[in-house]
């Protein structure tokens, strides 16, 4: 029998909240009319990171995951919404990172004159708001298929953004980046088919304690497990991610690469810690991490070689995301439960600090490129002059990928790096030094240029107001003072981790 393992707890409601505002925002869109946009997208913005912050403060107040049971119907009857510690940072930092992309957005469109009724600019806001509910719907989902239901509608909410202004390039790398996710949500639901048919129940609170050491588990993780690879873009199933993100609009890929990507990840973070029995936890463990270092060491060196600024950072994109699968053979290997290790706080704080910091390159890129009307970094000498603010911003953010404190990835590093010599993997601990020096190779080279004093100065195509450099500033700033999180297990992010029956890693 399936064991009842939810009950709604005061606060619950928040959860609910964060899934269907930006819906109801959506349908607002919808009813009132395009001219109206961007204003109901900015009043559900501020509304939606009033809830992400009001569900963080709940639970640091009551100390545990928040709870809600949709219609009072428990789970395997009905489906349970949770947020433990982890679940609150992601929501948190989705808000923040969703509200900054906004109003850069809000002042990008405004400089084309568009009072907000332009065809790409609704897609946006209708799209941005999507992907928002998608997302908070993965980060609170309990049951397996519909985490496959709010997967798909990122899916289907990324894509649109990835070919915003409809050229012929952009509409390719869509469709490419379209198939390898329709095949990872195939995978993915053939997996929860088999774990239904095996142990009647897709609620991963129960199946933590119910779930054992058979063929049929293992044969599910492992298909859903490659599903979330070839959605999460790790090495060697990225292709689809450097044309895709360099190709979208700023605003879009800021979103694409700090958040979309990030929801896969989360996924096969509970799988492989929650569901996983213990040795097959292990050998995933091993084979993701094997996985990531490929992804750190080859994508740090295909972003070394683009010439497009953009490009650029798709692929470090691809390389950084290589860090949090490091995280599995690091976490609880002396018998300590996973979340209270320093790995998993490093993996936690890598998934945030990386979000913020790429948030922030692409915009600034996205400024640039506004700004000069192209992003080739040969030809951007002396763009500090004339950007001051988004040099900094990417300097900034970049810190953070190099791993130079006190930036948060410099924390984030350190305690993998902690981790995996006290481990014993210096395979890891060599992968990840030489990642940072390789990802201070191609961040130098764009501040190289910012700070040159080119013979001829370099002249922006249209004035640039700002305002419009403040949103990407503003979350390297971030990203950065993340780096002040002790350097120890963050008790945040342990919040409603004990309740649960892990498989935990050996």
């Amino acid at each position: 029998m399936t064991p009842l393992v939810h009950a709604t707890t005061p606060g619950g409601f928040l959860l609910v909240l964060a899934v269907i505002l930006p819906v109801c925002a959506v349908l607002a869109i919808l009813a009132c009319g395009p001219r109206h946009a961007a204003r109901i997208a900015v009043v559900a913005l501020a509304a939606g990171a009033a809830v992400a912050i009001a569900i963080a403060a709940e639970l640091v107040t009551s100390g545990a995951a928040l709870t809600y049971v949709v219609g009072g119907w428990r789970p395997p009857l009905g489906i349970a919404l949770r947020a433990d510690g982890l679940s609150g940072a992601m929501l948190a930092m989705t808000a923040l990172v969703v509200t900054a992309v906004g109003l850069f957005a809000r002042v990008q469109y405004g400089l084309a004159g568009d009072n907000g009724g332009g065809r790409a600019q609704i897609t946006f806001w209708v799209m941005l708001l999507a992907l928002w509910s998608a997302l908070n719907a993965v980060f609170v989902g309990e049951d397996l298929f519909n985490l496959y239901v709010a997967l798909e509608l990122l899916t289907f909410a990324a894509v649109p953004l990835v070919c915003l202004d409809g050229r012929a390039e952009t509409v390719k790398a869509a469709l490419r980046y379209l198939l390898f996710a329709l095949v990872g949500s195939l995978l993915y639901l053939l997996g929860v088919g088999l774990i239904y048919g095996q142990y009647g129940t897709l609620d991963l609170s129960a199946l933590s304690r119910l779930a054992r050491s058979d063929p049929a588990l293992l044969a599910a993780l492992a298909l859903m497990i490659i599903g979330l690879l070839a959605k999460a873009a790790l090495f060697p199933l990225h292709l689809w991610l450097p044309p895709a993100h360099a190709g979208a609009p700023a605003a879009a890929s800021a979103v694409l690469s700090a958040l979309v990507i990030k929801a896969p990840v989360f996924l096969i973070l509970r799988l492989v810690l929650d569901v996983a029995p213990p040795q097959a936890a292990a050998i995933v463990g091993q084979l993701l991490a094997v996985l990531g270092a490929a992804s750190i060491l080859f994508c740090s060196v295909m972003a070394l070689r683009q010439a497009r600024l953009k490009l650029m950072i798709a692929y470090s994109t691809v390389a950084q995301i290589g860090y949090l699968f490091i995280v599995f053979p690091l976490a609880g290997g002396d018998g300590t439960a996973p979340w209270e290790t320093i790995a998993w706080t490093g993996g936690a704080l890598q998934l945030i600090s990386h979000a913020l910091a790429k948030a922030a390159m692409f915009l600034a890129a996205g400024v640039i490129a506004e700004a000069f009307g192209h992003d080739r970094i040969a030809d951007l000498g002396g763009f500090g002059r004339v950007l001051p603010l988004s040099a900094a911003a990417f300097g900034l953010a970049g810190l953070s990928l190099m791993g130079i404190p006190p930036s948060g990835g410099f924390v984030a590093k350190c305690l993998l790096l902690t981790a995996a010599v006290i481990e014993g993997y210096p395979w890891l601990a060599a992968t990840i030094l030489i990642g940072g020096l390789l990802a201070g190779a191609y961040v130098f080279r764009v501040i190289d240029k910012a700070l040159a004093v080119p013979v001829v100065p370099i002249a922006p195509r249209r004035a640039v107001p700002r305002r419009l450099e403040l949103a990407a500033l503003a979350l390297a700033v971030a990203a950065v003072l993340i780096g002040f999180v002790p350097l120890r297990p963050f008790g945040f992010l342990q919040i409603g981790r004990g309740g649960l029956a892990m498989a935990g890693l050996p």
